[in-house]
């Protein structure tokens, strides 16, 4: 089923999506005595790779060019398979969720295989670590939906999101039961956002160690066009995630539209600047500590369940 009234939500978040990494490093900067670049840089950069020629790599085949494609593709269909208006997604069913993890998933399997396609050790390293870490988020991902499942009694994620009561009514419209749930869900999307959009401390986008990157490495052959298609695609992915976050958090569907997209729009700032803060505040993890900072999401939604069935 088709709602065009998510239609202008959808444009929000393409528009908006850029802006996001830069409020977090703008965040960051601020906080650890910095000025940092502007907040509008991601933009300066997508025009300023647009206009470049992309190089390949004789070593490469026609996987290498589609993945940047296949990447933008996906993340763009998990935005249209989430209610970002509040209401209803553009493309919603019973058990759409399962389609939105698919996207996220097919997208980084594209731009893994674009690394491994390169035939180089060093990014073949890098397309290992992120694989590793991906079976980790997933499931955190699944829980955190079978608990919203749990508490709205709907398998898609417009019930989930859309017409089901938010942390904060859930707190101050009396709904108390499943505020405890609804708080750990939060923790637990944001930890997985964290990862899925390789961010500290689960990676450091503003890293050159080679040692320690994940995803640039496996971005480093990619020039040009298909760069900025890469980094616009994170950023859509970062505002993606992001909403889902304020989704669980903050119920739209009794605000008038105009406001709406407001309260939408301050909820993925907030997002960007918590992520900012907590780059500030911690190191990145090591390799090894990585899992165990997944599973502790994985385990924070699994609590959130229990914390449902036994209410």
């Amino acid at each position: 089923m088709i709602a065009w009234t998510a239609i202008p939500a959808l444009l929000l978040v393409l528009v908006v999506a850029p802006l996001l990494p830069g409020i977090a490093t703008k965040t960051k900067s601020w906080l650890t005595g910095r000025r940092g670049p502007p907040v509008l840089q991601l933009y300066f950069d997508l025009g300023k790779l647009w206009r470049k020629r992309s190089t390949y790599s004789r070593t490469t085949t026609w996987m290498f060019r589609l993945a940047p494609l296949a990447l933008l593709v996906t993340s763009v269909g998990a935005a249209c398979l989430l209610p970002l208006d509040g209401r209803s997604a553009l493309l919603g069913f019973r058990g759409d969720f399962i389609a939105f993890a698919s996207l996220l998933a097919v997208g980084r399997f594209a731009l893994v295989l674009a690394g491994l396609d390169t035939g180089s050790s060093f990014e073949g390293m890098g397309a290992s670590r992120d694989a590793t870490f991906a079976t980790f988020a997933e499931p955190a991902l699944f829980l955190g939906f079978v608990t919203l499942f749990l508490i709205s009694g709907n398998l898609s994620l417009t019930g989930m999101l859309g017409v089901g009561a938010g942390l904060l009514s859930a707190w101050i419209g009396g709904g108390g039961h499943a505020a405890p749930a609804l708080a750990l869900i939060t923790i637990s999307l944001f930890l997985v956002l964290l990862a899925e959009t390789s961010r500290v401390p689960v990676d450091d986008p503003a890293t050159h160690l080679e040692l320690t990157m994940i995803h640039e490495v496996i971005v480093l052959d990619h020039s040009g066009p298909d760069l900025a298609c890469i980094l616009y695609s994170s950023a859509v992915k970062l505002a993606v995630l992001g909403a889902l976050v304020v989704g669980v958090l903050v119920p739209r569907t009794a605000l008038p539209a105009p406001l709406t997209g407001l309260v939408f729009t301050g909820g993925l700032v907030l997002v960007a600047v918590a992520i900012g803060i907590v780059e500030s505040v911690m190191a990145r993890l090591r390799l090894s500590r990585v899992p165990q900072f997944l599973v502790a999401a994985a385990v924070l939604s699994t609590l959130g369940a229990l914390l449902v069935l036994v209410r």
